[in-house]
């Protein structure tokens, strides 16, 4: 009767683990390709090695993000509605790194003040049906660790 109840204890252990282990399938999340790397949102916080937070107050803010109307003056610049989607370049591959977003900071990760105002550490445009304005800036911050770099080129 002991095994049947730690069988019946561990068997849904087992399926939660391979559940989150697959994200319930094939689920899209975010993501943009910066050279031969991925970056891409996920919903498991484990797994993401980087944590971004969002505040409201600029001083508690570790990276400014601008969101503009001009995709010309954008450092990121995010339009997947069209036709042309580049599905492949974003493969999952050894070196995909993984952003999350925390509601609170995490063990010193980047803290976004995302606005429509300036100066800003990066400005992105973002015309999407799949990507939020703070997913995109998830992303771009993630992609660099939180320390704002200039970029080079970023795909979907």
């Amino acid at each position: 009767m002991l095994r049947f109840k730690i069988l019946a204890s561990v068997v849904p252990l087992l399926a939660a683990a391979v559940f989150a282990r697959n994200e319930i399938g094939s689920v899209s999340h975010p993501c943009i390709a910066l050279g031969d790397t991925s970056v891409e949102l996920t919903s498991l916080f484990w797994k993401a090695g980087v944590h971004v937070a969002f505040t409201d107050d600029l001083s508690r803010a570790t990276v400014r993000v601008q969101i503009t109307d001009d995709a010309n003056a954008a450092d990121f610049a995010v339009v997947d509605d069209g036709l042309g989607s580049e599905t492949e370049s974003c493969q999952p591959n050894p070196a995909t790194r993984l952003v999350t977003i925390a509601a609170q900071p995490v063990d010193g990760g980047p803290v976004i003040y995302l606005s429509t105002d300036g100066p800003a550490d990066y400005r992105i445009y973002v015309r999407s049906k799949t990507f939020s304005q703070q997913e995109a800036a998830a992303l771009i911050v993630g992609a660099h660790g939180g320390h704002p770099l200039p970029l080079q080129a970023a795909s979907l």
